[in-house]
């Protein structure tokens, strides 16, 4: 479902995209080429800043936004999701945020007041708040990193984890196209 937010604001969603019908955009949203947003996902801009002004929610083209996700922003503050970016199963991602380029983030992880560099993986059930997570980056399932002192004892992605991360990426790109092709059939 596609809304307007109070402002006025209403999602732009690339032609290429799929949205699953159960899925709600909701106002100054940005979806680019060959993105999946899956069931139930929503994606919701509509705080607006004490000047009345909120930056808009961008999901970069070939990404994937997968079931149950959630995406909003406080006060006005945006969301920047790269490309060729996963968010597993009800994952939350609360701006502001910025998540990179080819980013993997596990099932039912928290993003809030951060930024995710490009090529890092943080797997399930992690919590990253108020820091800004280097490039290439593993953050282990389970972790809980609120400052950018706890990110002296995370590692680098191994070449197995970064494939893992390729791996999903390209399942839903392939998802894109199904969906999009059988579209109109229910």
């Amino acid at each position: 479902m596609i809304r307007r937010n109070p402002n006025g604001d209403v999602p732009v969603v690339h032609e290429t995209a799929f949205v699953d019908p159960t899925a709600i955009l909701c106002g100054k949203v940005i979806v680019e080429a060959n993105v999946f947003i899956g069931p139930y996902a929503v994606i919701r801009a509509d705080e607006v800043d004490a000047a009345g002004e909120m930056e808009p929610i961008v999901i970069g083209a070939d990404s994937n936004i997968q079931d149950g996700v959630v995406i909003h922003c406080k006060a006005g503050g945006g969301v920047v999701i790269g490309r060729g970016t996963s968010i597993a199963h009800r994952s939350i991602v609360h701006g502001p945020c910025t998540v990179g380029d080819n980013v993997f983030i596990g099932f039912n992880s928290v993003l809030f007041n951060c930024a995710v560099g490009d090529g890092s993986v943080v797997r399930h059930n992690s919590v990253v708040e108020g820091c800004n997570v280097p490039p290439g980056f593993y953050i282990p399932s389970t972790s809980d990193i609120h400052s950018d002192a706890e990110l002296t004892n995370i590692q680098p992605v191994t070449p197995d984890q970064a494939g893992f991360s390729e791996s999903v990426a390209q399942a839903n790109h392939e998802l894109v196209k199904g969906y999009k092709r059988i579209r109109n059939e229910f």
